[in-house]
């Protein structure tokens, strides 16, 4: 059976994540696919056998919180897989309570923009080889709700929050993909790679997993068939497999009609998606010297 091509996943053991490499495996992709815990990505790589069994399946193991592990991953797939046809940046977190990384970072900026942003630029040689490869980011209309963003600051704020404050920083993270997807897009022109994010509505596949009732409120809302993570694993699988995706890039697309949605400011402010890359380069290279040449 011929091979469509080589995806990459991340946050690949559950939700939009795992139903998206089970869709893809279907449509006879490779997937290499990122996890923290073997247990997890055991269980994972059972699903996607028992609705794909001639999936072709290869598992990375890391912390994507930590910048250290991020870049290791990355060169232990670009070592492995020379040629990647489509990087999908999924994993995220909606922490409600503060955390901060053992590199002095934020968590859910470490592990909701930093981590595709780096995994991202590890993985440009194998997606040039590709001739014609997408990255697709997992953005979110939270977004709309983020605050006010100051750069470079809020890259390394780790003020205090609560559970409700939670949410505009959550908020802001999803701003921050959707900004580096169009820079990421304007950057990368000609190479063959395309750059989009998209929004995959309200999923209630791992809804809010660290409130003490968030399995008793996803069983409610699953009875009452809303939030149907389908939809949002179908957008997805649009901006990787259709065609009518394959030239364009820069853009931020929505569940459902697969229509480009306008950013909220300062979403779409070229000046601040230029300084955002800018800080972040900058930061990620002070901030773990061993990131140096990535």
């Amino acid at each position: 059976m011929s091979r469509k091509g080589t995806v990459v996943i991340t946050g690949a053991t559950s939700g939009l994540g795992l139903l998206s490499a089970i869709e893809l495996g279907k449509r006879n992709f490779n997937l290499i696919l990122t996890a923290r815990s073997r247990a997890r990505a055991e269980a994972a790589k059972a699903r996607i056998m028992e609705a794909a069994p001639s999936a072709n399946i290869e598992f990375f193991y890391g912390d994507l919180s930590l910048m250290k592990d991020v870049a290791r991953i990355g060169n232990d797939i670009a070592t492995s897989v020379p040629q990647i046809d489509v990087l999908l940046n999924n994993a995220g977190i909606h922490a409600f309570t503060p955390r901060v990384t053992k590199e002095r970072f934020p968590e859910m900026i470490a592990v909701n923009y930093l981590a595709p942003w780096l995994l991202t630029h590890m993985l440009r040689p194998s997606l040039l080889n590709a001739g014609h490869a997408r990255v697709v980011n997992v953005a979110s209309e939270a977004s709309r709700r983020h605050g006010v963003l100051k750069l470079p600051d809020d890259l390394t704020d780790t003020t205090p929050f609560t559970s409700r404050g939670s949410s505009l920083i959550y908020g802001k993270t999803k701003l921050l993909n959707i900004m580096f997807t169009a820079e990421l897009a304007r950057r990368w022109a000609g190479t063959g790679i395309t750059a989009n994010a998209l929004n995959p509505g309200f999923n209630v596949t791992g809804l809010g997993r660290e409130l003490r009732f968030a399995g008793v409120l996803e069983r409610i809302l699953k009875t009452l068939r809303i939030g149907d993570p389908r939809r949002g694993t179908d957008i997805i699988v649009k901006l990787i497999v259709e065609p009518e995706y394959q030239n364009l890039s820069g853009g931020y697309f929505n569940v459902g009609t697969g229509k480009a949605i306008t950013p909220v400011p300062p979403g779409g402010d070229i000046a601040m998606q230029k300084r955002l890359w800018e800080c972040t380069d900058e930061l990620l290279k002070e901030s773990v010297p061993s990131l140096h040449g990535y």
